[in-house]
C-alpha cells in the first residue's frame, strides 16, 4: 500500500508517497491548489499503486477543496493533526523545514498512527460548524461594540446609570435610542446612535441564527438536547467539531481528539496521569461547559464528582474524569443517532395496498 501525505496550502499542495511497509519514498509532487492541479496529483498517485491512503494535514479551510476532490473519486481519507506532523518532522533525520519536509513528516505519522479521524464527505454538520461560527463572530463584536458604546454613553449623560449587560438588552437599547434622538444631534450622538443600531442589528441577527441552529440541531441528534448540561449551541458545537462521529473508532479517540482524555505521566512505582491541553479545544469546551452544568445541578455527576475526591482527586481532577465521561455519553449519543439515521434512510418505503 502506499500512503500520500500532503502539505497543503492556499495556493500548492505538496504530497510524497511512502511505502506502507518500509516507509520509504516513492516521490513526491506539488500541484496548484485548484480543480486541473487535484485532478493530476490523484493521477500521479494512482500510477503508483492500486492501493492508496491520503494523509492530509488537518488545516480546515485549506485542506478542504482537496478532501472533497479526493473523497468523491472514492479515495481514502484520513486528517493528521499539525502536531502529529510536527513530532513527525522533528524526528525525521532530514533537518530543516519546507512544504516536502512537512508532505513527508504528515505521511510517517499516518503510518505510525493507525486510528486517525477519517475523512467524510461534507454533511449538515458542517452546515452547523459554519453557522455556530458566524454566530460566534457576531456576538464577539456585539460584546465590543457595548463597550465603546458605554464609554459614549458616560460622557454623554454622566448620571445614567448602566447596569452590567444591559447594553444587550432590547428594551435598554430602545430606551437609550429614543433618548439619543431627542439630543442635539453632534457628532459623538451620531456616533452613539449608530452603535445603538448596530447592537439591535447583531443581537438580531443572533437570535436568528440560534433559530436555524436549534432546527439543524433537531433534525440530526435530538438525543443530544437531552443530555443534561447540553443546550442548543452546546449541541452544536459538539455536533459541528466532531463531523461524524463514525471517523472515530471507539470513545478513547474522540476524547482524544477533544483533549478530554488524560496522557500518562508515569515513572518507575509512581502512576500518573496530567491534563492533556492538546485536541479540538472548541470541542473540549463544549465538554467542559457540559461537566459545570452537571457538576452544579446534576445529582448523579455530583454524586460521581464527590466520590473522585474522595479517592484522592482534586476538584479539577475529578471534573476532568467527568468529562473524560462525558465525552464516551456523547460518542454513544452520536453513534446512535447516525445509525438511527441510516437505519430510516435505508428503510424501503410502504406501498399503499390496491383496493
Amino acid at each position: 500500500m502506499i500512503v500520500i501525505g500532503v502539505d497543503p496550502h492556499k495556493q500548492t499542495h505538496t504530497a510524497a508517497a511512502v511505502n506502507a511497509t518500509l516507509g520509504e519514498l516513492r516521490g513526491e509532487r506539488t500541484v496548484k491548489a485548484r480543480g486541473q492541479g487535484h485532478e493530476q496529483l490523484l493521477a500521479w498517485a494512482r500510477s503508483l499503486g492500486r492501493e492508496r491512503l491520503w494523509a492530509l494535514e488537518d488545516c480546515r479551510h485549506v485542506s478542504v477543496s482537496l478532501e472533497r476532490f479526493l473523497l468523491a473519486s472514492g479515495e481514502r481519507v484520513v486528517r493528521v493533526p499539525p502536531k502529529l506532523m510536527a513530532g513527525a518532522r522533528r524526528q525525521g533525520r532530514e533537518r530543516g523545514k519546507s512544504d516536502a519536509i512537512d508532505a513527508l513528516a504528515v505521511a510517517r505519522a499516518a503510518l505510525r498512527e493507525p486510528e486517525l479521524p477519517v475523512g467524510r464527505l461534507a454533511g449538515p454538520e458542517r452546515e452547523i460548524r459554519l453557522l455556530t461560527d458566524h454566530r460566534d463572530d457576531l456576538v464577539q463584536e456585539r460584546t465590543r461594540i457595548p463597550q465603546r458604546l458605554r464609554w459614549h454613553l458616560h460622557e454623554l449623560y454622566p448620571e445614567l446609570e448602566l447596569p452590567a449587560g444591559c447594553l444587550e438588552r432590547r428594551i435598554w437599547l430602545e430606551r437609550i435610542g429614543r433618548r439619543l434622538a431627542r439630543a442635539p444631534q453632534t457628532r459623538q450622538v451620531v456616533i452613539a446612535r449608530e452603535l445603538v443600531g448596530r447592537c439591535r442589528e447583531l443581537t438580531r441577527r443572533a437570535e436568528e441564527l440560534h433559530g436555524e441552529i436549534a432546527a439543524l440541531v433537531r433534525t440530526q441528534a435530538p438525543a443530544l438536547l437531552e443530555l443534561p448540561g447540553c443546550g442548543v449551541l452546546t449541541a452544536a458545537k459538539l455536533l459541528g467539531e466532531t463531523a461524524g462521529a463514525a471517523r472515530f473508532a471507539d470513545d478513547a479517540k474522540l476524547a482524544m481528539h477533544a483533549g478530554a482524555a488524560p496522557l500518562p505521566a508515569s515513572s518507575g512505582a509512581r502512576q500518573r496521569h496530567r491534563l492533556n491541553r492538546s485536541g479540538n479545544r472548541q470541542l473540549n469546551c463544549a465538554l467542559h461547559r457540559m461537566a459545570i452544568t452537571q457538576g452544579r445541578w446534576h445529582p448523579p455527576a455530583k454524586e460521581y464528582l464527590a466520590r473522585k475526591e474522595r479517592e484522592g482527586h482534586s476538584r479539577k481532577e475529578a471534573l476532568r474524569c467527568l468529562k473524560r465521561h462525558l465525552a464516551c455519553v456523547v460518542y454513544r449519543t452520536l453513534r446512535a443517532a447516525e445509525e438511527e439515521k441510516m437505519t430510516s434512510t435505508n428503510r424501503p418505503a410502504l406501498v399503499p395496498a390496491l383496493t
